[in-house]
């Protein structure tokens, strides 16, 4: 059998998910593509040649929707990415990454402080190594100013909101402005 025919249940549901229909909140998957549909559809055929005449078919038709991306296919860790580099961002909930109770959702990110510079409103901007800034939204002062290479943690805070510390100290409120 062709390696490109192989296709695991996982990477099914993986296509499955990332071609889903966009929504406020998914609460269910939708059903899977006609793609899968027909690779699904040929576990039932007895005969061997039938059923490998069947995959290489519908193989052909799910990366000719690759290709056109009418399919997209993430695995887990593309998607831990992408929710990490998302962090902080208010986006609406399309369930193209799963909801917010699956297990790759990204509840914190940790980092190191490359400067920081002053909002103007009292408090500090800060950038991360990662690229990503963040604005102080909160008038609380830092016992030690923070400085470039203290390692700093953004955790998600109640309603929507973010705290970010540095260097152990107590967290401050921020949003992410890039």
């Amino acid at each position: 059998m062709r390696s490109w025919a192989r296709i695991s249940l996982g990477s099914i549901a993986v296509i499955a998910l990332a071609s889903a229909s966009a929504g406020a909140k998914q609460p269910e998957a939708g059903p899977p593509p006609p793609q899968v549909n027909a690779l699904l559809g040929c576990r039932g055929i007895a005969d061997g040649a039938e059923r490998l005449a069947c995959y290489d078919k519908a193989a052909a038709g799910i990366s000719e929707a690759v290709a056109k991306k009418d399919i997209v296919v993430y695995d887990r860790e593309a998607v831990r990415k992408t929710k990490r580099g998302l962090f902080g961002f208010s986006a609406p909930g399309l369930g193209i990454f799963g909801d917010d109770n699956d297990e790759v959702e990204v509840k914190q990110i940790e980092g190191e402080l490359v400067s920081t510079a002053f909002n103007g409103d009292g408090g500090y901007i800060f950038r991360l190594a990662d690229g990503s800034r963040w604005t102080q939204m909160d008038g609380k002062p830092f016992a030690l100013a923070p400085s470039s290479g203290d390692k700093v943690v953004v955790k998600k805070g109640a309603l929507g909101s973010y705290i970010l510390s540095v260097a152990r100290q107590p967290g401050v409120k921020v949003r992410r402005i890039n």
